[in-house]
């Protein structure tokens, strides 16, 4: 097979941090406020201002809070594990790399009474096996093994416990059930294109109820908290964060925000979202030599797409390589703890162009390494 003639416009394929929007370039931060005090009237305004319009496109209950947290979408979620946890059993449900994580903290950092619903790479545990009566933590799409879940059905509606759960591949790809979440955790890294470091923390009454009323037995960080001296740290949700936040970073995330809008909000996301999948579908069933890790339909990520390959490891690797050294495709190797394959991100500011122009490139890579 020759070498394709037509290349991605954008080779940004890797599932986070993900490629910038499309049309992005640095003068989108030409309004950030660098060198003033994060804690200025400026600076409160443009996080406030980026967690109403988040808040707003997600169509997130009014009553429900939002706020920016250090650490990504993996600070968010400690913070949630670390200062709500231990009240009550906790059921985990783990499928792949970042669900282990969580179960590893809850079981070896926090020491709490874990009841553990696992499956592998490429399938989901049973949902409907959880105690509406404990706590339940998953993540919403497991970006490591393109495995989602598909709905919040199995998630009693009379729960007592809260349901903490990390969307961070999810968010404005997936809908999001609100009355079925207490805590959703993400970061600007993965759907909107964002850059890191930062993490949204969006929690539900009940979960404010309980950090109010709950005390661990552990003690917590200040990175950590979500109260101080019995009194929850409400200004945390009102622009004034626990720590100092990137402006760069806020004015990039504001940019974002305003291209989800223009392209119809969340919901409009998600629709990029899945024609980009349906694109891979195509493909996938016309040829024997790549299959979806995820095997069944309903489960399968829209966003961090994985796949297996008729390959030994050593030539698959060969196999992104050479198309990383042609220019056409970087970061597609699947997750380090994840079986041998392909990981292409889906999500919306990847466009459906730019990956119908990478497919000819994965037939010639394979045929390629195949030789």
């Amino acid at each position: 097979m020759s070498k394709p003639e037509t290349r991605p416009a954008n080779p940004n394929f890797g599932s986070g941090p993900t490629s910038k929007r499309p049309g992005w370039t640095i003068e989108a931060l030409k309004d950030a406020p660098v060198g003033r005090s994060h804690r200025s009237d400026l600076c409160k305004g443009k996080i406030v201002k980026a967690m109403e319009d988040c808040k707003r496109l997600l169509e997130v209950p009014d009553d429900y809070i939002i706020g920016i947290v250090p650490g990504s979408d993996t600070g968010a979620f400690e913070m949630a594990m670390w200062s709500l946890l231990g009240e009550r059993p906790v059921d985990i449900c783990c499928w792949e790399t970042f669900g282990k994580g969580w179960l590893t903290d809850a079981v070896s950092e926090l020491k709490l009474e874990v009841c553990k619903f696992e499956a592998e790479y490429g399938a989901l545990p049973d949902l409907s096996k959880t105690n509406p009566d404990h706590d339940i933590i998953f993540t919403w799409n497991g970006t490591t093994s393109g495995v989602k879940v598909p709905n919040g059905d199995w998630i009693s509606d009379e729960r007592s416990g809260l349901t903490l759960c990390d969307a961070t591949s999810a968010v404005f790809a997936m809908p999001m059930p609100w009355n079925k979440l207490d805590v959703v955790t993400f970061s600007w890294q993965k759907v909107l294109g964002g850059e890191a470091a930062h993490g949204v923390l969006i929690m539900s009454p009940r979960a404010v109820a309980r950090a109010t009323n709950y005390k661990p037995a552990w003690p917590i960080p200040k990175i950590f908290r979500l109260t101080a001296k019995g009194v929850f740290l409400h200004d945390v949700f009102k622009g004034g964060p626990i720590n100092t936040v990137s402006m760069l970073c806020v004015e990039d995330f504001l940019d974002s925000l305003k291209w989800a809008e223009a392209n119809g909000g969340a919901r409009g996301l998600i629709a990029l979202s899945e024609a980009n999948l349906a694109v891979l579908a195509d493909f996938v069933a016309a040829r024997p030599w790549i299959d979806f890790l995820a095997k069944d339909p309903a489960v399968r990520s829209n966003t961090s797409v994985c796949f297996t390959l008729t390959l030994p490891p050593e030539k698959i690797k060969a196999m992104t390589k050479l198309l990383a050294a042609e220019g056409v495709a970087y970061d597609i190797d699947a997750y380090r703890d994840a079986p041998p394959g392909l990981r292409i991100w889906c999500g919306a500011t990847v466009e459906a162009a730019n990956l119908k122009a990478l497919l000819p490139w994965l037939d010639w890579a394979f045929e390629t390494v195949s030789a």
